[in-house]
């Protein structure tokens, strides 16, 4: 009796083994949806493919959990051939392919799965696709700045290498463009020249151009010139030991020069006026004050004109 309980409880074991065994192998195919990137190639020489396309395509497909698994690590693309798409003369050439909009039918059979996998449906059934004429244009490249120089001191027109670009693409898109810029640079507290690397601002990935698109930047910054006006400045007396009266005895200037310049005290200390009597006798004379100015700053005003000089 119990031998026949040990083997009955043997045989019980070995059924639910069975059981779970073919149950857990045994599995429902899964469905789900994929985004497959359209991959466009063989644009026609003369042409550009517009950011006016479809560039994906949705498919429902059925597999085993397996096989979903190793689809979520594959990098699925639809591909199209755009000339082989659109020559409708397998012996003629690009040149036949004109501009404009295109609808290109999907098929199934293009798109590279497994033969176990089964696509279920394909959204959409056309490709829309736009072709614009390509062209060349040349621009002047300019550079924009940003931020402020340090106070007193101004940027001039940038220079660049090279001074001018060819871009290409799509006859609208590079109609569209008025002139070339770089990205912005900028200036704040800058107080000397400098050189820089900066690249276009194209944010348009579909233009390109002829060459490189780093531009060599250079920037001149030079000292803001002012005007500085400086009133009762003293009229000395020089080369005379007799009693002289001058009338006015000040004069009022106006000079005009770098920031720095006329900020500074001991150079703004370098300024005076005079008159001198050198040789003269006594009596009266009507004369013009001499201004000392110093180096890199020049006189645009000055009041009086004309002094009169009493020697006694």
């Amino acid at each position: 009796m119990r031998k026949f309980k040990y083997y009955f409880n043997t045989l019980i074991l070995f059924i639910i083994f069975v059981l779970f065994w073919f149950t857990g192998c045994t599995t429902e195919p899964l469905e789900t949806d994929l985004l497959l990137p359209v991959d466009f190639s063989n644009v026609p020489e003369n042409m550009v493919l517009t950011y006016f396309h479809t560039d994906k395509i949705e498919i429902r497909i059925q597999a085993n959990p397996e096989l979903m698994e190793l689809i979520n690590k594959e990098n699925t693309r639809y591909p199209v051939d755009l000339y082989t798409d659109l020559e409708f003369d397998p012996a003629g050439d690009s040149d036949s392919i004109e501009p404009g909009a295109y609808l290109i039918p999907v098929e199934e059979k293009r798109i590279p799965m497994n033969p176990a996998i089964k696509i279920l449906s394909v959204k959409p059934s056309y490709l829309s696709v736009k072709l614009e004429r390509k062209v060349k244009k040349t621009f002047k490249i300019t550079v924009p700045y940003i931020g402020k120089p340090a106070k007193g001191y101004i940027a001039l027109e940038a220079a660049t290498q090279p001074a001018s670009m060819e871009l290409i693409g799509s006859t609208s898109l590079i109609h569209s463009i008025s002139e070339l810029k770089t990205k912005p640079i900028d200036l704040t507290n800058t107080n000397e020249d400098f050189k820089k690397k900066i690249p276009l601002n194209l944010d348009n990935p579909s233009i390109i151009s002829s060459s490189d698109p780093i531009i060599i930047v250079s920037v001149p910054i030079r000292q803001q010139l002012v005007s500085k006006s400086i009133e009762n400045i003293p009229i000395q007396v020089w080369n005379s030991t007799s009693k002289v009266n001058i009338e006015p005895s000040q004069i009022t200037i106006q000079v005009k020069g770098p920031f720095e310049a006329l900020s500074s005290k001991e150079i703004m200390d370098q300024i005076y006026s005079f008159i001198d009597l050198k040789g003269l006798a006594p009596g009266v004379y009507a004369r013009h004050a001499y201004i000392n100015i110093p180096v890199d700053l020049m006189m645009t005003f000055a009041d009086p004109q004309v002094f009169t000089v009493r020697i006694e």
